[in-house]
């Protein structure tokens, strides 16, 4: 096991048991403990308890300390949120009414696992394809766009100010920062160059800031038959223009061959009217439209980052990852494709 679980699972078995009985409910009997993901920060596993007499599924993550890096590694001073950090975020999440895995524990010192949470288990499907095509979601597909405008706008009327150790990370600063990761690697792309000089002629300016998830797409939602469930992945989090979200979502990358701008599902239209709703805020389509190009820029020069990470780290070298790294020209040729309409 990683070091954010210094344990066997028989005694992380034994310890989250007793969080159960004594925060949850019931006997803390802990029925069919299986991992589903680990890595260096976080692990994340599936249980069952019975509470109140009914047998309950419920998600453990255990989030580890984020290790330090040089201030020459490609990712310093990105947004990145572990610890005790992502519990509270995502509980500030709930607070505003954003689709969250409700949470059910956010670990203290006397529970003896370290930082991280128990949340319900959220049952639905989170695959695009699927999503995309399947007769049994067209109900979502109707309600899609606008149920991610709410999401998104709720979420961005939570004060950063009760957040403090969210990063800044503004449309100059993720510019600037993503420009340094490419020009780092060392030798030039022309089709780069150009997009990075259009970011730079076109960045918008005096945005109020707001909690940004940094991460918002196709993917990293649960969803049901009957619409959203849950927004997960919150580690991306950051301070900066709100707009960066739903110009995310908009990124061709994340429309998984479906036909319309808002993860290959919606409309532009849908995905304001419901932002706007919840937010308050207005949508000029201008500052939309930087963030839904730029966010293909953005892609590309981390699909070269993942591409370029064994040189490195030799951890990094794995298929998936050069697989990634290949597919740089793809996001480039969408942002060309911008451009052309634009004339």
């Amino acid at each position: 096991m990683t070091s954010n679980a210094p344990f066997s699972q028989a005694e992380l078995a034994e310890r989250l048991g007793r969080v159960v009985a004594r925060r949850i409910g019931g006997a803390g009997e802990i029925l069919e403990l299986r991992r589903l993901t680990g890595g260096a920060t976080k692990q994340t596993w599936a249980f069952s308890s019975v509470v109140d007499g009914d047998r309950r599924d419920y998600i453990l993550q255990m989030v580890g300390e984020l290790p330090s890096v040089d201030s020459d590694h490609p990712r310093a001073g990105m947004p990145r949120v572990a610890g005790r950090d992502e519990t509270l975020l995502m509980l500030a999440g709930m607070s505003a009414g954003v689709p969250t895995p409700p949470v059910r524990v956010a670990f203290d010192a006397s529970d003896g696992l370290g930082a991280g949470h128990i949340t319900d288990f959220v049952p639905g499907e989170t695959i695009a394809r699927k999503l995309l095509r399947e007769p049994e979601y067209a109900e979502l597909r109707s309600k899609f766009a606008y149920q991610c405008g709410e999401a998104v706008g709720k979420l961005h009327r939570i004060d950063p100010a009760s957040l403090p150790f969210l990063v800044s990370f503004g449309a100059e600063v993720q510019v600037a920062k993503y420009k340094q990761i490419y020009h780092g690697f060392g030798y030039a792309i022309p089709a780069l160059d150009v997009a990075f000089a259009w970011a730079e002629a076109n960045l918008p300016r005096g945005v109020p800031d707001s909690v940004v998830h940094g991460d918002f797409r196709m993917g990293n939602i649960i969803c049901g038959p009957e619409g959203i469930r849950a927004v997960l992945d919150w580690e991306l989090a950051c301070v900066g223009d709100p707009i960066a979200d739903l110009g995310w979502l908009c990124t061709n990358t994340w429309r998984f061959g479906g036909k319309h701008p808002v993860g290959g599902v919606g409309t532009r239209e849908d995905l304001v009217a419901g932002y706007e709703a919840a937010s308050g805020r207005k949508v000029d389509p201008a500052h939309l439209e930087f963030w839904e190009a730029w966010g293909s820029v953005k892609w590309a020069v981390m699909c070269l980052l993942k591409g370029q990470a064994h040189k490195r780290d030799a951890s990094e070298r794995t298929v998936e990852a050069f697989a990634i790294g290949r597919r740089m020209e793809e996001p480039l040729y969408d942002f060309y494709q911008y451009l052309t309409r634009r004339g």
